[in-house]
């Protein structure tokens, strides 16, 4: 009776939340090598099917780097990387592509198996992501950003109470096609749609002050707080553009940003549905 009556408090905990989400855009940023492991990915799917049933909209935008490195180094080609961008030529591209298409299938037919309604969309197609090739210190090849999303067939997904799930490429000059990273892709579709959060899923636990240090995690701080520490050197290496991307989308219009470790089972419900959260948040 007991464990019965704890599962009721957490639904009525919960329930502020649904009323304030109902109807709003999340969009949800799901990559790395927690995208491949199985056990995670179907908690995560779960959890995003149980958003979409309890009346939010997610928008789910995924990566696929450790399938296509894993690819490429299946077939013999030796994968480059400049300050953390792909380098692409155009056999790269194109196996990049099949990896992405491949990812966004399965995760498509797990929505499915899982009761919902979900769609695959590649930010090539209906020029739902344009890009311009991205200028670094070397030629990255087929490297693109972001210029403008076309949010239509998303919105449409939406209205529907539809899961879009957005592979990152885009399109640019003269019908190139174009990789583009996926934190980047879900800051910018977060921002068309003026979403109510952007959450980048990762497999750490958030913002540490110091790495070494558990008890130094830092649960939430506003933009300026996250600049400072990425000047301060405390914000470094990968967690920088999450980071990055979390401001960015703050500057557009999204009300709240988190960066939440998918390895927490039920992480990303106990983000959104909890007074204390369990990643970071970052806000204005």
């Amino acid at each position: 009776m007991q464990e019965a009556i704890k599962k009721a408090e957490v639904l009525i905990e919960a329930l502020p939340y649904i009323k304030k989400f109902h109807k709003k855009t999340i969009v949800i940023k799901y990559g790395g090598s927690i995208l491949g492991e199985e056990k995670i990915r179907k908690t995560v799917l779960e959890d995003i099917v149980f958003l979409n049933f309890m009346g939010l909209r997610p928008v789910l935008v995924h990566g696929g780097g450790p399938n296509i490195s894993e690819r490429m180094k299946s077939v013999g080609k030796k994968t480059d990387f400049v300050d953390g961008m792909r380098v692409t030529n155009k056999s790269t591209l194109k196996l990049v592509e099949d990896e992405l298409k491949k990812l966004n299938k399965l995760i498509i037919d797990e929505l499915n198996e899982l009761g919902a309604e979900a769609v695959g969309l590649s930010g090539k197609e209906k020029s739902l992501i344009k890009t311009k090739k991205k200028k670094a210190k070397v030629d990255l090849g087929f490297v693109g950003e972001i210029i403008q999303v076309n949010n239509d067939s998303l919105k449409m997904a939406l209205k529907k109470d539809i899961i879009a799930v957005v592979m990152p490429m885009g399109k640019g000059e003269k019908s190139h096609a174009y990789n583009v990273n996926a934190d980047e892709a879900a800051e910018k579709i977060a921002i068309s749609l003026n979403a109510e959060k952007l959450v980048l899923l990762t497999n750490v636990q958030g913002i540490m002050r110091n790495p070494e240090d558990r008890n130094s995690f830092i649960s939430t701080l506003t933009m300026q707080e996250a600049e400072s520490l990425i000047k301060e050197g405390i914000i470094q290496q990968g967690m920088i553009p999450k980071v990055k991307a979390c401001i960015e989308a703050l500057r557009g219009g999204v009300k709240k940003t988190h960066i939440v470790d998918a390895r927490i089972q039920r992480g990303l419900l106990l983000e959104i549905f909890t007074d204390t959260g369990i990643g970071t948040e970052i806000t204005k």
